[in-house]
């Protein structure tokens, strides 16, 4: 078998989780989540940080949030994992995927503005493999149409770009945690 990934488990880690097992804190509440998501806050430059089970999971939120609804069109890019159309279509709206440039990978931003209609609600621009997507384009026709700009940053926690956070770009941004991310929580998201 190959792993998806071999982390590091370092020995102030090791304490910490073993303190929470002796302190009955092995939910996803307690006194280190709140110090976690307070430090993971801090770190993008975000206002509000939940923990969450997964990256799909912190798309689902943050669909909910923004109230997407039966017809609401929400625009992907065509290469990514299949979470953000999955999430989208349980709420009844419909995914509108942009093909990808072959050169990042990224949404090709010069296709996003001939496929927005009056029933677009919202974009969610994917970094793929580390490939920082030009987000302040993204958010600049995101301003022009009065739509809710989701920052899928899961593959990104500590990559900058023009100087900034990824994920400090989204009016939501979400990260995945799972295990062949940046950091590990096993499973998770942001």
């Amino acid at each position: 078998m190959i792993p998806v990934n071999r982390f590091k488990l370092l020995r102030s880690d090791r304490k910490i989780l073993i303190k929470a097992i002796k302190e009955n804190w092995i939910s996803s509440v307690g006194p280190e989540v709140k110090k976690f998501e307070d430090k993971f806050k801090s770190l993008v430059g975000k206002k509000y940080c939940s923990s969450v089970s997964s990256g799909s999971a912190a798309l689902d939120v943050a669909l909910k949030v923004i109230d997407i609804k039966k017809g609401d069109e929400v625009i992907i890019t065509n290469f990514t994992i299949i979470s953000p159309a999955i999430s989208i279509i349980k709420l009844g709206g419909i995914p509108v995927p942009i093909d990808c440039d072959f050169y990042n990978w990224n949404m090709k931003i010069d296709e996003i503005e001939k496929n927005i209609t009056k029933n677009t609600k919202a974009i969610i621009a994917s970094h793929i493999y580390g490939y920082p997507i030009e987000i302040d384009k993204i958010r600049k026709i995101c301003k022009k149409y009065k739509l809710v700009l989701i920052e899928d940053a899961a593959e990104m926690l500590g990559h900058k770009y023009k100087g900034k956070q990824c994920g400090s770009f989204g009016d939501l941004s979400i990260f995945s945690l799972y295990s062949n991310k940046h950091i590990t929580t096993g499973e998770g998201g942001m």
